[in-house]
């Protein structure tokens, strides 16, 4: 894949989470995922989210790592 693929992809990440979060406070999401509201606020900010991260907010919330990560499908997984 081409890097400029790559960044473009990245660059959606932030809007992504931003969505999945909602109406909740970065404060509350972030407790809710179990990690820190300071990450929860870089991550929507641009910096790159930890792996562990990404795993956990697609199984708490339902979400799809194909959607979350290339925009790809549904948002959410079907149940």
């Amino acid at each position: 894949m081409a890097t400029a693929v790559v960044q473009r992809l990245k660059r959606k990440l932030p809007e992504r989470i931003a969505q999945i979060r909602g109406g909740r406070s970065q404060r509350q999401f972030a407790r809710e995922l179990g990690v820190f509201q300071q990450n929860v606020n870089r991550y929507e900010n641009g910096t790159t989210p930890h792996t562990d991260f990404l795993i956990t907010l697609a199984t708490k919330e339902g979400v799809s790592l194909d959607w979350l990560l290339l925009g790809k499908g549904k948002m959410r997984k079907a149940r």
